[in-house]
């Protein structure tokens, strides 16, 4: 016989309404995923919502003979801005298969180390401008790691420098913002009021992300170039497969959709930084690495293979800050079959077409894997030790055919900007005594973290 699966106590109608926070969903699931365990369920306006927050039941949810990514919610609000798009298109949509076979030998780790410099040399570029506001400065972690994501995405990916860095906030970055809050609040509010009263945001953030992508393509056709991209491929390759070529709405869609990706590495970054500010033995020894691996050398696509523990660091703040803080499943429909699917050996059932949403912030910090689960310990993701941890824990980038496409860029990325900003910054807390808080969208970022930033002492 199964076990119910946990719920906390509701209101009549509306069920566990109160128990989500709209403006902080992330934080809400975070929070029961402490008190419930591995798995939990809440109903709203009589829908049943099951989250898991476990290693074990997150490993086996990625099984896909069993299970597939669900689109749903958000997902399908933002569909709005990015119509078919790789993260959104639904599973009998053949839009997928011929985006990911144009765009993913672009993505590929080869490709992408021919970006290095490219990304190195922007985060040079960031850094620079740090050196010149003197000692007495205070910046927002999270707000100058977005302009160096968005500078860098758009020259490694399309070919085309912002010149972001030194200067407000791009558009792109708040049309972000506001597409994707109101994607994750929109299927929480009744859909009159939707359009009544949040349409115009959402349309208005809608026009300034496919204003961004289609400046590039402009760009592009006003400059032509032999460079090979994600944006050539979009705009010229055909899917080996069909035959078949991207319109141009769906390269628009496609070029909006990877920015909106790359904001959970900006997120990492700079929680990232929270950790190793909190663990400055954590610095030295990363220092330590890099002063050995590439001294006094400007920092190479080779170096990266060598620096072992700033890859643990990286993979520890991926574990902790779960930055993409989650990903949907269902199960895969069987023809003439409604029976129950069984969980965790059979000891929990969801219907059949029960879709269940996975909580990083419960997987990744799952007790009956991680000794302190809440300690940042670089040491127990390197080597054997990261070998040996299950492969529920990984899954910082979703899982099977519908992981982020990204994911080799991300990685190279998080690992380059790491590396040169513990090379030559030294951070401190603007207010020592901040504690981490976290909200977010589509990604999971610090709230009001500011540091003060000044040239790595001698």
């Amino acid at each position: 016989m199964s076990t119910p699966i946990p719920q906390p106590p509701g209101v009549p109608l509306l069920g566990n309404i109160f128990d989500i926070d709209p403006n902080n969903t992330w934080a809400s699931l975070k929070k029961l995923s402490e008190k419930y365990g591995e798995i939990f369920q809440i109903k709203v306006l009589g829908q049943t919502l099951v989250f898991v927050a476990g290693a074990a039941l997150a490993e086996e949810l990625s099984d896909e003979k069993r299970f597939r990514k669900f689109v749903g919610g958000p997902i399908v609000e933002i569909r709005y801005a990015v119509h078919d798009a790789l993260f959104t298109a639904y599973e009998r949509e053949a839009s997928w298969g011929i985006a990911h076979r144009i765009i993913a030998p672009e993505l590929t780790p080869r490709s992408v180390s021919e970006r290095f410099s490219e990304m190195r040399d922007a985060t040079n570029e960031l850094i620079a401008k740090w050196k010149t506001l003197g000692t007495n400065n205070t910046i927002s972690a999270i707000g100058e790691l977005n302009k160096l994501n968005l500078e860098a995405t758009t020259l490694t990916l399309y070919g085309k420098k912002l010149n972001c860095l030194d200067a407000p906030e791009h558009p792109m970055i708040k049309g972000m913002e506001d597409s994707t809050s109101e994607a994750m609040k929109r299927p929480t509010r009744p859909a009159l009021l939707n359009w009544l009263w949040y349409g115009g945001k959402f349309k208005a953030a809608t026009k300034t992300m496919r204003a961004y992508a289609s400046e590039l393509v402009q760009h592009r056709k006003a400059n032509p170039t032999e460079r090979r991209d994600v944006l050539a491929a979009l705009m010229s390759a055909q899917d080996p497969e069909t035959g078949t070529a991207l319109t141009d709405s769906q390269v628009i869609d496609e070029i909006v959709s990877m920015p909106i990706g790359s904001s959970t590495a900006p997120a990492l970054l700079a929680t990232s930084i929270h950790f190793l500010l909190k663990n400055p033995h954590v610095i030295v020894k990363a220092r330590e690495e890099l002063d050995a691996v590439v001294g006094s050398e400007e920092l190479t696509y080779a170096h990266l293979a060598d620096l072992k523990y700033v890859e643990g660091i990286v993979r520890e703040s991926l574990r902790l800050s779960f930055a993409a803080p989650g990903f949907n499943i269902e199960p895969i429909p069987k023809d003439d079959d409604k029976s129950p699917v069984l969980l965790g050996g059979g000891r929990y059932q969801i219907a059949h077409n029960q879709a269940v949403i996975v909580v990083l912030a419960g997987v990744n910090r799952d007790p009956t894997v991680f000794e302190e689960p809440l300690a940042f310990k670089p040491e127990r993701m390197m080597g054997g030790a990261f070998d040996g941890l299950p492969a529920g824990v990984k899954k910082w980038f979703g899982n099977g055919k519908r992981e982020c496409i990204g994911k080799h860029w991300a990685w190279q990325f998080n690992m380059t900007v790491l590396a040169k900003l513990i090379t030559e910054v030294d951070f401190e807390m603007a207010d020592p005594g901040y504690e981490l808080e976290q909200d977010g969208w589509f990604n999971l970022r610090p709230v009001d973290f500011y540091v003060k930033v000044k040239p790595r002492a001698s």
